[in-house]
């Protein structure tokens, strides 16, 4: 299966609010708090932006206005173009002024996480990481350790997303094992492999990629190859 993405800042987002259906434009005006509405809107930019670019579609306000995006029940984000759902799957996240949209086919289960390598404490792997997912932690050097936690925390919550249940279950209840993570990458954007293992057998697998702070993930099923950017 093949999964695209592209990411975008903050600073990208137009001014005005004409590429907004008049739906989200409604929504918008019930959010209060600037930041808020700030990653929202950069979320809604960031999806319009790859729909377009993978339907083949012109980037103007008239034709972004038309894609729009639709919380499911789950809250899962569900793709439309001109009020007609769209055989797309995609996937959002936003970090620090920065957010990154997957597209995947209709029907696919997909997940995708943006964050900043930072640290984390050793009561917060205790809470949210296997037993497994804190020794591998524990073998890396102090210069890898918090690049191996965030690549670990962020691939759990692309799994879950995947599921389309997000932290509303127990991290605990996946296990990830990302690949050649103590390697340097071959090529500045390489995308390495990793897996997310559930209890009861299921296995969804992934993806895995730094570029200077950040770090994203990608889980899916069916297993994907390696995402293909915009």
């Amino acid at each position: 299966m093949e999964i695209y993405w592209l990411e975008q800042a903050e600073a990208q987002v137009p001014a005005g609010d004409d590429w907004l259906s008049t739906w989200e434009a409604a929504r918008l005006q019930l959010m209060r708090f600037p930041r808020r509405r700030a990653d929202w809107r950069l979320g809604r930019w960031t999806a319009k932006r790859a729909l377009a670019s993978h339907l083949g579609l012109p980037v103007d306000a008239r034709t972004l206005a038309a894609i729009e995006i639709r919380p499911t029940p789950s809250g899962a984000p569900q793709t439309f173009f001109a009020n007609q759902p769209s055989a797309l799957t995609i996937s959002l996240s936003h970090r620090d002024g920065r957010a990154i949209c997957a597209v995947a086919p209709g029907g696919s289960a997909l997940g995708c996480d943006l964050e900043k390598i930072e640290e984390r404490s050793s009561a917060f792997l205790a809470d949210y990481f296997t037993a497994q997912e804190q020794a591998l932690i524990g073998l890396a050097s102090a210069e890898d350790r918090f690049r191996l936690a965030t690549l670990v925390w962020s691939a759990k919550e692309s799994a879950l997303k995947a599921l389309g249940v997000g932290l509303r279950l127990d991290t605990l209840c996946v296990a990830i094992t990302p690949a050649r993570v103590f390697e340097p990458a071959e090529y500045p954007w390489a995308w390495r492999p990793l897996e997310a293992h559930f209890p009861e057998g299921r296995t969804l697998h992934g993806w895995w990629q730094q570029t200077g702070v950040f770090l994203r993930t990608v889980a899916a099923a069916p297993p994907p190859g390696p995402p293909l950017r915009y």
